[in-house]
């Protein structure tokens, strides 16, 4: 069960009952007016991230690596999204959970998402094989 869809609430119903009891209804208004404030601005930034999102293609990503190197455990799909400027593409079905999500560069390579309840819970970087190429002979010696 995640804790902080109870505490927050809580927490903001707390504060709204203590600017009551110290300031009465003034106290509430203010309270009132820095939680509207807080809440405008975490939408805001939300709305940003999925405008900056839609204008790229699904699943894509300036480079896999550095996106591979800049993910840490646990962290918000919604950080990721904004780190790419991009959605992911779906892997799995629609509400099942894990969600895993791929995102893909220009050179093929590949970062496998999964996420648990909104959080980054593993991922993966997949690189293209490379064939290797023999070494060209050196000019001049044809025998």
């Amino acid at each position: 069960m995640n804790w902080r869809n109870i505490l927050i609430p809580v927490g903001l119903l707390v504060l709204l009952g203590a600017a009551y009891q110290n300031y009465k209804w003034m106290g509430v208004l203010a309270v009132g007016g820095g939680i509207v404030m807080w809440l405008m601005l975490h939408f805001t930034r939300l709305m940003t991230i999925m405008k900056r999102a839609s204008e790229r293609p699904l699943g894509y990503v300036a480079s896999a690596v550095m996106l591979n190197a800049k993910l840490k455990p646990q962290m918000p799909l919604v950080h990721v999204v904004a780190m790419t400027r991009s959605l992911g593409l779906r892997q799995s079905k629609d509400l099942e959970q894990p969600e895993i999500f791929v995102w893909r560069d220009n050179t093929e390579s590949t970062v496998t998402c999964e996420f648990m309840g909104g959080r980054l819970r593993k991922w993966t970087l997949e690189r293209p094989v490379v064939p290797e190429t023999p070494p060209a002979a050196a000019p001049g010696n044809q025998d």
